[in-house]
């Protein structure tokens, strides 16, 4: 026997769902320590819902797919399985309401021959429902992206207004500069300026000084004559 981590270990759905009237894939597939063998088997076991035996609806071995021909399934079974891609998936058509219940899907691969079953479950309705999960996820999918486009507006709206405020800020500045250019050319004119009044008014009291010099010596030479 081999260790039970050399076992063949056998993957199928939890639970599957299906309207009436349609069809349905039941997935199975297997890990295996070993090659896939020429003799392998795939053996499909059915167990009606609240029911305690289990019945084999399909058996595939030596290359050939075997259909039970007892049962409700002899004739709304499809093998759509690959034994080298180590798949023995099977198609049910035209479901109905006794259809539900437990499948099992039971994988030989000699010399690898021990291992657990796997069991899928099978719902069949009249309108297949909506997952709670699907539905879950497409709201917080919905919320995720109003959040994230409210975030993308603000960071859009902030960049735009501090644009702007930089803009601004430059126009002031550059009028400030403007301002403070103007006195200094006032102040250097009136500095220039300055100098060139005081040379004025010395030249002006120097020639009304020299006019009162001069009209004074001519007063006193008229009294000498006298």
């Amino acid at each position: 026997m081999l260790s039970p981590a050399q076992a063949i270990v056998v993957y199928t759905d939890k639970e599957v769902y299906g309207a009436v009237g349609s069809r349905v894939t039941l997935h199975c597939s297997f890990w295996s320590s070993e090659w896939v063998s020429d003799d392998i088997s795939f053996t499909w076991r059915y167990q009606p819902e609240g029911g305690r035996d289990a019945i084999s609806i399909f058996h595939y071995a030596k290359g050939q797919p075997y259909i039970d021909e007892v049962g409700t399934f002899k004739e709304r079974i499809q093998w759509v399985g690959d034994p080298q891609w180590k798949d023995g998936s099977i198609v049910i058509h035209n479901l109905d309401y006794s259809d539900n219940g437990t499948f099992t899907c039971d994988v030989k691969n000699p010399p690898d021959i021990v291992g657990k079953t796997s069991q899928v479950t099978l719902y069949v309705f009249e309108k297949v429902p909506t997952r709670y999960g699907v539905v879950l996820g497409a709201v917080i999918g919905g919320v995720l992206g109003v959040v994230l486009l409210v975030l993308l507006l603000f960071y859009v709206v902030r960049y735009c207004w501090l644009r702007r405020q930089a803009a601004l800020q430059r126009r002031l500045s550059a009028m400030e500069k403007g301002k403070l250019h103007k006195p200094g050319k006032d102040t250097s004119k009136r500095g220039r300026q300055t100098p060139v009044l005081y040379a004025m008014l010395d030249h002006s009291r120097s020639t009304k000084a020299a006019s009162e010099k001069k009209a004074k010596g001519l007063g006193e030479s008229r009294k000498d004559k006298k």
